[in-house]
């Protein structure tokens, strides 16, 4: 078995105007026990005054390397990082975010164990809702106890779940060389614009040697509900376009696992909700894009899916132009019942209860 424990990690930092957290965030990065990182501090056109405290850190410490340029946006800024890494291995923090002191050396450990060395080293994250509020909570991701492949190390098919959930590409180390030989780039959006969609189903498919260590490290501050909600009514057609751009680079690998074709079909259907929910579903522009996005999904996966409620059925039904099969209604309310069961254990009864007042509000609107 291959040891890891030498090898560098390049951690790329994509920065503009976060200094609010940047100190936080970078030195969670100077506290890791794994020493061996080259943290690249790509400081991309920030106005404020977060280009002073990224030198006031690489002054102290000699593995930051401080790039500073004009505003390209998020994709943009970590092409850029994976050109200037020297590393084996390359990770992602984003400046709003920390990550715990241990992180990169038990993955490194963990990515140890197997015959030949990994491609991705995949974790869970710890979800930091509300943050900087009265009502900040610390709690599990969607996927946390869920990537029971039967095997380590395994292929998306073997755990589709990961492709379903939040796009956490920092919660992860990729092979440089794997990148490399895969051609494997974010797509250079204008802003954040949701560069991180395209880049985990590029990474996730192509990999063919995954391992998962169960274990959060990486703190993910979330956007409040208003700043979200807001995000969605100046930007409907965004959440569809990044999903376009998934389900072309299935196409282009001709992916027909039925697992991870359901997983993106659902992902499709939570996007489409959070569109949905913050502007009027009657909106022919909405209508439009929710129309584009139906006519890509496979209708035998959609009526087959338990988790994809009777109503939905129909509206995809209606924009497809062809006729809703009878829904298993029992079905649905099993699966809807797994999900709660599954929150009440990872994340308690109060936050539960707040999903489920979500879920309700959704469905009567």
């Amino acid at each position: 078995m291959p040891s890891l424990m030498h090898d560098t990690v390049s951690v790329i930092v994509p920065i503009y105007n976060v200094e609010k957290y940047l100190d936080q965030a970078l030195s969670s990065l100077e506290a890791q026990t794994y020493p061996n990182l080259e943290i690249i501090a790509i400081n991309d056109g920030s106005t404020d005054s977060s280009l002073d405290i990224i030198r006031a850190h690489a002054a102290k410490d000699s593995r930051i390397t401080v790039a500073d340029r004009t505003n390209h946006g998020y994709g943009s800024g970590c092409n850029y990082g994976m050109d200037m890494a020297s590393g084996e291995w390359i990770a992602i923090l984003e400046p709003d975010d920390w990550v715990k002191p241990a992180m990169y050396e038990d993955m490194l450990q963990f990515g140890s164990g197997f015959d030949g060395v990994p491609d991705i080293i995949k974790t869970p994250y710890v979800r930091v809702t509300y943050p900087d509020t009265p009502e900040e909570r610390h709690l599990q991701c969607s996927y946390k106890g869920r990537i029971t492949p039967n095997a380590q190390p395994f292929t998306l098919a073997d755990a589709p779940r990961l492709s379903r959930s939040h796009p956490s590409i920092w919660s992860a180390l990729y092979r440089k060389e794997f990148l490399v030989r895969n051609a494997i780039r974010f797509h250079e959006i204008p802003g954040a614009g949701w560069a991180d969609n395209p880049f985990l189903m590029d990474t996730l498919l192509r990999a063919e040697r995954i391992v998962y260590l169960d274990e959060p490290y990486y703190c993910y501050r979330e956007d409040t509900p208003e700043k979200e909600a807001s995000f969605f009514k100046r930007n409907p057609s965004l959440p569809f376009d990044r999903w376009h751009d998934m389900q072309d680079i299935l196409e282009e690998l001709h992916v027909r696992d039925a697992g991870i074709l359901r997983m993106h079909i659902e992902k499709g259907f939570m996007y489409r909700d959070s569109v949905v929910e913050n502007n009027s579903p009657d909106d022919p522009a909405i209508v439009e894009l929710e129309k584009r996005m139906f006519d890509r999904m496979d209708p035998e996966i959609v009526f087959s899916d338990a988790t994809i409620s009777p109503h939905k059925r129909e509206i995809f039904a209606a924009a497809r132009g062809i006729s809703c099969p009878p829904s298993n209604a029992g079905a649905y309310y099993r699966a809807m019942f797994a999900e709660v069961r599954y929150n009440l254990k990872n994340n308690g009864l109060a936050y539960t209860s707040t999903l489920a007042g979500k879920v309700f509000k959704r469905r009567n609107k």
